[in-house]
């Protein structure tokens, strides 16, 4: 098969051709165009073809991995949308839980009371209660009532409609049924209900993520559309599939039903890259390290395996989000982040970032602001005349302004201040990732760095050292490996169930009916979606905790019949699960299954291995011997530096830095007393030379 990844960053787009069958790849690179990313991904596809002479009508699949839903919650632009819910349950997106964001601070910003999803006013409740633990009928759904609500909400120029009722996880008939009112009353308007989206219990957390999902509903429904149909119109044949954040690619139908699943469409695709790329060299313990032009996006790959966010850990923008998704830490650090001094004299580097318009200075697009990446040009860590293999030239002149401003500000040296700047967010970066492992009781020494995205392998190395991380792996495409994971990518759905059964009272029969019936709903989607069913495999999991715990850790669950020695070894596990999570577990106290967990993945033609080059000598691939700006033992200097084609880097040659590593869609910095090699995988491996 003949497949495109395609992922939108905050500068440029990415893209990756694979041909599955004779095993050839192409690469290209374009600008993000913010004001609408379609026109980047079209443009972006049809430059890659018309480039490598390939055919547009004989790609399979066009992958994509899309930052709408996300950046329409970041940037709070989403549809007017409203609400209808139960009776005396108004302002649950208002109240929240009584944790707040800052637990001691008396001036601090609350989101969903601050920029709320929904105002008040769009907020309506009809009659209706449903009780637990079985869900029955207290109350009777009022039809009228929300036939009124539908109306009221449709006058008041509502372009979304969420509905959320109480307990709807235990029944989602109420639910339903208001869905086909409010689509009588309101077809034009974009619906969803919460038992469709996250049919769990958390009343706070279910409904702001069914807020979210048609907060961001018609802009994500209608870009999926338009894309689909300008994909068509440029020639391309392709069936277009979506990256999902939970490490798997939607339908377009799918997608334009639920985008809240998009929320971390291209982070988790650069997860799931990096760590083919780390599989590549036998590396199984990762620490994926994605740095864009916007932001830094930080995953933990342990055995092989990625973690999915906890309840507690999943937040956009502030906002908890309820759906499944890749455990992925952003910061607001990347090569266009803007270098300053605040109002209290402290020098900071991001989280505002130049993007792709202006860009920074040294995109010669009219910035004015020093950045992380004119800093690199002043460092000697770029080169201007071979940034984006050649098709891009950067403005050194405008770069060594913007960092002499910069410079003059701080009270140093030109060389001072780029070199700061750099000290400075890679120090950012490296407590993020202390965030997501040391913190965690993970030691980041027995881990491998991957670092990559356009801006990571230019400080991979130096990050890695403040970590004590022993080596950093640099993937065969660094710039685009979001894109390649895009392409190693199953279709995947989830379902769940909430139970609340605890041990020594547990209903198997019921826990069955649960696994049968999401077994069905899944299935039944796959089919829709036009896949060959044999192909289709299931993984079970719960979401155990003690009994009076708040929080809950996900074990898995065997396929087949749940008996009491199924179950009984299930809750050993949990024990396991808890001790490594929490250092310590209580093996006398009663468990409780919160949820039931079923994932269905469905496996598509990939992209292979790389194709194992030709032998080279490392006087082919060295272009230059230049000047590069380092700090050693605290001193500032410049060090000669070799540059080199990584195209034509001898395999298993290890060469000593100064380094820096050119090709089309990334530049990868060796600092002294480091060493490089390109292994017979394709990935560059970098290490430090120990005193």
């Amino acid at each position: 098969m003949k497949l495109i990844g395609v992922d939108v960053g905050g500068t440029f787009t990415d893209l990756v051709y694979a041909d599955t069958e004779i095993g050839r790849t192409a690469v290209h690179k374009v600008s993000t165009t913010p004001d609408d990313p379609s026109r980047g991904v079209i443009a972006g596809l049809v430059s890659l073809c018309d480039s490598h002479c390939i055919p547009r009508d004989t790609i399979d699949v066009v992958f994509h991995g899309t930052t709408i839903a996300t950046n329409a919650i970041l940037e709070h632009d989403g549809a007017v949308t409203g609400m209808i819910t139960t009776g005396g349950y108004r302002d649950i997106l208002h109240i929240g839980r009584h944790q707040r964001p800052q637990h001691y601070s008396i001036m601090q910003d609350i989101p969903w009371q601050d920029r709320p999803l929904i105002k008040r006013r769009h907020r309506k409740t009809v009659k209706e209660r449903l009780v637990p633990p079985r869900g029955e009928v207290l109350e009777p759904l009022d039809e009228a009532g929300v036939r009124q609500a539908a109306r009221e909400l449709k006058e008041a120029g509502v372009e979304a409609i969420a509905i959320c009722f109480l307990f709807s996880y235990l029944d989602p008939a109420h639910e339903a049924r208001a869905m086909a009112i409010v689509r009588e009353e309101c077809p034009e308007c974009f619906a969803t209900t919460s038992s469709s989206v996250s049919p769990q219990f958390r009343e706070f957390e279910r409904f702001t993520t069914t807020a979210m999902n048609a907060f961001v509903g018609p802009k994500v429904r209608n870009y999926v559309t338009r894309l689909e149909s300008e994909i068509e119109a440029s020639g391309f044949k392709a069936d277009l599939r979506i990256m999902a954040s939970n490490g798997g690619v939607a339908t377009p139908a799918m997608v334009a039903e639920r985008p809240v699943l998009t929320l971390l469409s291209g982070p988790a695709a650069g997860v799931i890259g990096g760590d083919w790329a780390g599989a590549l060299s036998s590396r199984r313990n990762l620490i994926t390290f994605d740095v864009g032009g916007t932001s830094a996006d930080i995953g933990i790959v342990t055995d092989g395996g990625f973690g999915e966010a906890t309840a507690r850990d999943t937040w956009i923008a502030g906002f908890p989000v309820l759906v499944p998704m890749i455990d992925v830490h952003t910061i607001g650090a990347g090569g266009g982040s803007i270098a300053h001094v605040d109002q209290a004299g402290a020098f900071k580097v991001g989280p505002r970032s130049a993007g792709a318009i202006p860009g920074p200075a040294a995109y010669g697009r009219g910035g004015t602001r020093p950045t992380v990446t004119d800093a690199n040009v002043v460092l000697g860590r770029l080169d201007s005349r071979n940034f984006l293999g050649g098709g891009m030239a950067l403005d050194e002149v405008a770069a060594r302004r913007v960092i002499g401003e910069l410079a003059r500000d701080l009270g140093v040296g030109d060389r001072e201040a780029a070199e700061g700047v750099i000290t400075l967010i890679n120090a950012n970066m490296a407590n993020a990732i202390r965030s997501r492992t040391v913190q965690k009781g993970i030691d980041p020494r027995d881990y491998a760095l991957v670092a990559f995205g356009g801006a990571g392998p230019l400080h991979g190395a130096e990050v890695a050292d403040m970590l004590g991380v022993p080596e950093v792996i640099v993937p065969p495409h660094p710039g685009i490996t979001s894109a390649v994971g895009l392409l190693i990518s199953d279709l995947r759905y989830d379902a769940i169930r909430t139970s609340f059964q605890v041990s020594g009272a547990t209903d198997l029969a019921r826990i069955n009916a649960d696994f049968a019936a999401m077994q069905k709903e899944l299935t039944a989607r796959f089919a829709a979606d036009g896949v060959d069913l044999a192909k289709v495999t299931f993984e079970r999991r719960g979401d155990l905790r003690y009994v009076g715990q708040g929080y809950e850790l996900k074990v898995p669950i065997p396929l087949g019949l749940v008996d009491e020695t199924v179950l009984a070894k299930v809750f050993e596990t949990f024990h396991e699960i808890h001790r490594k999570e929490y250092g310590h577990h209580f093996a006398q106290s009663g468990i409780e299954i919160v949820n039931l967990r079923l994932v269905g993945a469905a496996s598509a033609a990939r992209i292979g291995r790389p194709a194992a080059g030709s032998p080279k000598s490392l006087a082919e691939a060295r272009m230059r011997t230049g000047t590069g700006t380092f700090r050693i033992d605290g001193k500032l200097a410049d060090h000669p530096t070799d540059f080199y084609r990584r195209d034509l880097l001898p395999v298993g040659e290890r060469i000593v830095g100064p380094a820096i590593v050119l090709q089309m869609d990334s530049t990868t910095v060796v600092p002294p007393r480091h060493t490089f090699e390109a292994d017979a995988a394709g990935n560059l491996v970098i290490r430090k030379i120990e005193a």
